[in-house]
């Protein structure tokens, strides 16, 4: 089952957002690309996010119904988000290996 995108909801809500609307799709592009389109169009959110459930594999088409249905492509924010993520699994490890040392 997927988990990112439960999990990337319980991190809106810790920071005092309101998640609402949440729906797991099937890896089938039109119907990603139907339900984005949808939402985008009906004016309800101020933002959309998607998360990509099966991970990095082939059968993942997020990212491409994703640019088939956006405007404008912003580029600069995946690379926020990606190059923040890095830094939080940097700390991570390096948390655990500090945690694992001291209970050795």
């Amino acid at each position: 089952p997927d988990s990112s995108g439960p999990a990337l909801a319980l991190l809106i809500q810790a920071q005092g957002w309101s998640v609402a609307k949440q729906q797991i799709l099937p890896d089938e592009e039109s119907a990603i690309r139907a339900t984005l389109t949808e939402w985008a169009d009906g004016g309800e959110f101020d933002i959309i996010l998607t998360t990509g459930g099966t991970g990095f594999a082939a059968r993942d088409v997020t990212p491409e119904a994703t640019r088939a249905v956006i405007h404008r492509d912003a580029p600069g924010l995946a690379e926020a988000m990606r190059a923040a993520h890095i830094a939080v699994t940097i700390f991570r490890k390096e948390q655990s290996k500090s945690e694992s040392r001291r209970a050795a």
